[in-house]
């Protein structure tokens, strides 16, 4: 009996020590290119060396995946070359078509390589091809933002080359990446991290060639090695995209009927590699006017909705930039700063003096570079420059007939400076400063910043501190910080963790960065346990508990109290739940929903006392896997407040057609039945006035792609969106927030404050890649007006139903646009000559 328990024992032993060991795999240098048709049947294939023996990372960790793959990997003196043979039943082999980067969730099967070239543990890349040969691509990075299946970002967009074969036992992939695409340094001899991924989707199996833990944290410290590639040289990385495009819109006014505009364009993207490691990226008159549109919402609260970036150029391989978090790239080429100041002059006038000609909605920009890199030596440098043109209004003198012109915005220069040192044990140190130069007397803006990580060499433990310090220089500037230490265990089954951060009062980043709101100190703790082996009923599940309290920093006084729990589950059948609650168990004060002052950043502020509450949410989605896909959210909050229930609804469910077409629709609903708010009204004294009311908000989304092709597709998105408030009370409050149920205002009617909000979008377009790094876009764009969207009288139709068909009873705005993109390497184009 006791040599059994010695033998399983080491078994055990053995088997952990297996999986925790790095992998290596020998580089081989081809003499002559595969030809890359998906098959490797190539001589150049023949003698590579085979990574093998991939492990399970989901639906469960450590097992030996399902079924065999074999990955080689060569290299010549332009490329890095990746085959892999995926042994599996040709019929149970999943083959949607997606769209670039579309391939979670999907009904496919995927092969991706990652790559850490400068072996720092921590910065890499993510090449990607499914069974249909639709590519996907990624940076990653540790402050990269990752969901279920991602893993880095997938904004970033690589020129290479890929093929997909089928075979009686399996499929195959091969991919070219020139190193164009990439980055390293230049060294005799290198080794490089890599890892590959197998994702199997008949039974939602991912498994990598070096174990990755999902229990450790991080995830390009678990890559293997890549070894002695030797004598790389650096090619000669420049290229050209240059582009065209036409269309046509017509926007509707309530003041000007309607304003038609020919829509033309022509720019320039270059990307040229300075030195082996730095990269340039410069866009020079770019149109980026073939974007999804924003999701509008009716925004009561006092701090600023924050957009999702669109635009390629600011999405694309900015993760360095951002780092430190204080970057939010929508503030180039944002609504001009008196844009409303305009457009409220010509409203508020009942003579009608002025008719509005042209009012620019954005700032214009004329170039932006970005200049990105790592030495030998892991040392991140990026510097980023835009350059915004001066925008103006135009006006007509309905009276005289001359046009006069008022600047809403001028010239301005953003600039970003990033030094990134990474360290061992992917600890690192980044310094990052941003800065906003405006022509004339407008304010400018400077913001430093400090971020050190530091992690054990078993990566168990790790600390972080940052600190910040903003400065507006002009007429009343000022200055302020911010600061925050972070510490606990952040790997394994138990992890925890205490946070402390300040903001003063007048920390200001949002000049070219985004902070809701200012002066807070905010304390917090969190524990979660993870499990992510089988039990009888789950595949992996976890748990959590936090607390959270916050203060005012000046003065200090408190703010809040705020207790959390959560738990997560995945059954054996892949169907989720997650389970939420908030609770604030004591009456806490609200300092900024008043909006007095109205700058967030003035103090003394007005209170409001809210009254403690509780809170259960619940949400989960069914098998991915399956054509109907459903997922759904309910929650539930009440309060001691008089019949003061908050409901929250979402359901969702997307079903594919066939391998081609899918289509996804969404509806979610909040009512509040006693929200209490700032009610947008004053007493003549300037103090504000409190509103109880009741809240609806709901959105329904209907979007869907059809595929052609891996390279050609046609998508659709629809959104509307519509927002009630119903004000049953009013009452004044003092300065301590607190007002009283049986005093409230009897001279002012509640419902002449009510409001009723529409918005809608469409947006259709066409993309054909047909050509590696070239692009055909067709699109249109169709929009409710503007000066309508609180059009459709909330008395008269006062439910969603109602509202939703007064939609196009009221003036829609409208773009065609159609835009070429080509790619031009200047190496192949020097080739060919």
């Amino acid at each position: 009996m006791r040599k059994l328990l010695t033998a399983i024992t080491l078994f055990f032993c053995l088997s952990n020590a297996t999986l925790a060991q790095q992998k290596t795999l020998q580089a081989i240098k081809a003499i002559s290119a595969p030809r890359i048709d998906g098959s490797l049947d190539d001589a150049a294939w023949k003698n590579a060396p085979v990574a093998t023996n991939f492990i399970t990372n989901s639906p469960v960790y450590g097992n030996a995946a399902n079924k065999a793959t074999i990955v080689k990997v060569i290299y010549d003196d332009a490329n890095l070359y990746i085959g892999a043979y995926l042994f599996d039943n040709p019929d149970s082999i999943r083959k949607q078509f997606t769209t670039r980067d579309g391939n979670n969730r999907a009904d496919v099967d995927y092969f991706a390589v990652f790559i850490d070239t400068y072996k720092d543990r921590q910065n890499g890349f993510q090449f990607l091809a499914t069974t249909r040969n639709v590519q996907s691509d990624a940076r990653l990075s540790a402050s990269a933002e990752t969901g279920f299946g991602e893993y880095g970002d997938l904004s970033w967009d690589a020129v290479w080359d890929s093929k997909v074969a089928f075979h009686k036992d399996g499929w195959s992939v091969e991919f070219r990446i020139p190193f164009y695409s990439l980055r390293f340094s230049k060294n005799n001899i290198q080794d490089w991290g890599i890892n590959f991924l197998r994702f199997s989707r008949r039974n939602n199996e991912g498994s990598f060639w070096n174990p990755v833990n999902p229990n450790e944290n991080g995830f390009v410290n678990q890559f293997g090695d890549l070894s002695g590639l030797q004598n790389l040289l650096p090619p000669l990385r420049l290229s050209f995209s240059p582009y065209i495009s036409g269309g046509y819109r017509t926007t509707p006014s309530i003041f000007q009927g309607r304003i038609n505009e020919a829509l033309y364009s022509g720019g320039l993207d270059v990307k040229y590699g300075i030195n082996e490691s730095f990269t340039l990226d410069a866009t020079l008159i770019p149109d980026f006017g073939q974007v999804i549109s924003d999701n509008i919402v009716n925004n009561l609260t006092p701090y600023e909705v924050q957009f999702r970036e669109n635009r390629p150029f600011f999405t694309e391989g900015t993760e360095l930039f951002n780092k430190a978090g204080t970057f939010y790239s929508r503030r180039i080429g944002d609504l001009p700063a008196k844009y409303y100041d305009v457009k409220g002059f010509v409203e508020s006038d009942p003579a009608r003096t002025y008719t509005i000609k042209k009012n620019p909605e954005v700032n214009k920009l004329y170039n932006a570079i970005k200049l990105s890199g790592r030495t030998k030596d892991n040392l991140g440098i990026g510097i980023f420059n835009a350059i915004t043109a001066p925008s103006y209004a135009k006006l007509k003198n309905n009276n005289t007939g001359a046009d006069s012109s008022i600047q809403t915005e001028g010239l301005t220069n953003y600039n970003i400076i990033v030094l990134d040192q990474a360290l061992k044990n992917r600890s690192s140190i980044t310094f990052t400063n941003t800065n906003v130069l405006r022509n004339g007397t407008d304010r400018d803006a400077n913001v430093t910043a400090l971020d050190i990580a530091l992690y054990d060499k078993h990566n168990r433990f790790g600390v972080t501190t940052r600190g910040r310090y903003s400065k507006v220089f002009g007429p009343g500037g000022y200055d302020g910080f911010a600061a925050t230490i972070s510490g606990g265990k952040v790997s394994g089954k138990w992890q925890y963790g205490l946070t402390t951060n300040i903001e003063s009062d007048q920390y200001d980043p949002n000049d070219l960065g985004i902070l809701r709101a200012p002066n807070e100190i905010q304390n917090e703790a969190e524990i979660s346990y993870n499990i992510f082996t089988p039990t009888k009923h789950f595949l992996n599940h976890r748990f959590s508990l936090g607390v959270e309290q916050s203060y005012l920093y000046k003065p200090t006084v408190f703010q809040k109290n705020e207790l959390r729990a959560s738990a997560f589950f995945i059954f054996k059948n892949f169907w989720d739940l997650s389970i939420n609650s908030y609770i604030a168990p004591t009456w806490y004060n609200d300092y900024f929903e008043m909006q007095t002052p109205r700058n967030l950043r003035q103090t003394p502020r007005q209170n409001l006392r809210r009254s403690q509450y509780y809170s259960l949410f619940a949400e989960g989605s069914s098998d991915s896997r399956k054509k109907l896909f459903g997922r759904w959210e309910v929650g539930f909050a009440e309060g001691p407040q008089r019949n003061d229930p908050f409901f929250l609804t979402n359901f969702g469910m997307r079903y594919r057609f066939s391998d081609r077409l899918s289509v996804d629709i969404s509806y979610n609903r909040q009512y509040d039945r006693g929200q209490f708010g700032y009610a947008f009204i004053r007493n003549t004294n300037g103090s504000p006035i409190l509103a109880r009311r009741k809240f609806y908000d709901a959105t329904t989304i209907v979007s869907g792609v059809y595929n052609f092709t891996s390279r050609m597709n046609l998508t659709f998105r629809a959104r509307h969106y519509w927002n009630r408030i119903e004000n049953t009370h009013l009452f004044d409050i003092d300065n301590k927030g607190n007002w009283d149920w049986n005093n409230s205002r009897t001279d002012l009617n509640p419902s002449d404050y009510n409001q009723n909000y529409n918005a809608f979008n469409l947006d259709v377009f066409y993309v054909w890649d047909f050509k590696l790094g070239c692009r055909i876009i067709a699109g249109w764009k169709n929009w409710l007006g503007r000066d309508y969207e609180d059009g459709i009288s909330g008395n008269k139709y006062t439910h969603y139903l109602s509202n939703a068909a007064q939609l196009f009873s009221n003036p829609h705005g409208n773009e065609f646009t159609f835009r070429v993109i080509y790619f031009i390497d200047y190496m192949q184009l020097r080739k060919k000559k």
